[in-house]
């Protein structure tokens, strides 16, 4: 598992021993290396990265977005996520951000609700608050997520298209969602049962696993005895839980779609157990987060804009 520390971007002087003979020569050199520009300008700026978790490979990829974006605007990031998915431990880390007296905070929220005290608290203290993926029910200067219902329902267009192509124009069909306080996985179920709303598919009752492989193959076995047509994963975990599931059985006969494009989402892919999966841009989220946290700091009014980061159909 890959481990984060503090990145911290600080310029380097470099130590020069200078010869009495060419003191004014190196005297001049000093000056002009002290005014060149520094990653656009330098901002001593302190940027906390709050995700769900820091297991999954969509977290992972969205700090590297943020950390690309601390190189090149000149400023400090540092994740400070929770192991597992957790209320109580996403709300201690931006606790942990106040105290540690970081400037802003970019967060994907757990769920809208729980977090909204700390946040609340955060920006009382003058910290700035932008969302990544998911948002709470609190003001943050931007959001930069997927627009999931609209992603949801692309995943049911999918699993609808290969039914029909395959024969199968009605049956059971079960969901492995996250919990029902995400907001953004809340939001890709929605958006998957509009795409069968006219049909003759059930869309059976929605299971969580809370984004654990283990849990949700379980809840994935249970639908395949159930005789289930076709099976949804909301998310990454949800996703391989899947698949697992269904390469277990050897029998690739029940349709799956998913969420997100880590190694094993992948491999599930290539090997036909999931037909499709709806891929992110989690780097263009923590990118362009962590650069709106900058502009905000900077002066900037961004009015609390939401920008959809697009998503992909990977077959």
């Amino acid at each position: 598992m890959k481990k984060f520390g503090g990145i911290i971007m600080k310029r380097r002087f470099l130590a020069i021993l200078c010869a009495v003979s060419m003191a004014l020569f190196l005297l001049a050199a000093c000056a002009d290396a002290e005014d060149a520009p520094v990653a656009d300008g330098g901002d001593d700026f302190n940027i906390a990265v709050i995700t769900m978790d820091s297991i999954d490979q969509h977290w992972v990829t969205l700090y590297e977005g943020a950390e690309r974006a601390a190189a090149e605007f000149g400023v400090n990031v540092q994740f400070m996520s929770p192991p597992n998915k957790n209320d109580a431990q996403q709300i201690e880390m931006v606790n942990n951000a106040v105290a540690g007296g970081f400037d802003a905070i970019v967060i994907a929220a757990n769920g809208p609700d729980a977090i909204s005290g700390a946040l609340n608290e955060a920006i009382a203290a003058g910290v700035k608050i932008v969302y990544v993926d998911s948002p709470a029910n609190v003001p943050a200067e931007a959001t930069f997520s997927t627009d999931n219902r609209a992603a949801g329902e692309t995943a049911g267009e999918v699993m609808l298209e290969a039914l029909n192509a395959a024969g199968v124009t009605s049956g059971d069909i079960g969901i492995v969602n996250v919990n029902p306080a995400t907001i953004s996985t809340v939001d890709r179920e929605a958006g998957f049962r509009d795409a069968f709303e006219g049909t003759d598919f059930n869309i059976l009752e929605t299971q969580f696993g809370e984004g654990d492989v283990a849990r949700s193959q379980g809840i994935a076995e249970a639908y395949i005895v159930q005789g289930v047509v076709g099976i949804f994963g909301t998310n990454e975990g949800g996703t391989v839980g899947v698949g697992n599931a269904i390469r277990a059985t050897g029998d690739n006969a029940i349709v799956a779609v998913g969420f997100d494009t880590s190694d094993a989402i992948m491999n599930l892919l290539g090997e036909g157990w999931i037909i499709a999966t709806m891929a992110q841009n989690p780097d263009v989220m923590g990118f362009e987060g962590v650069r709106a946290a900058v502009e905000v700091l900077r002066g900037q009014s961004l009015g609390g804009v939401v920008v959809d980061t697009g998503v992909s159909v990977l077959r």
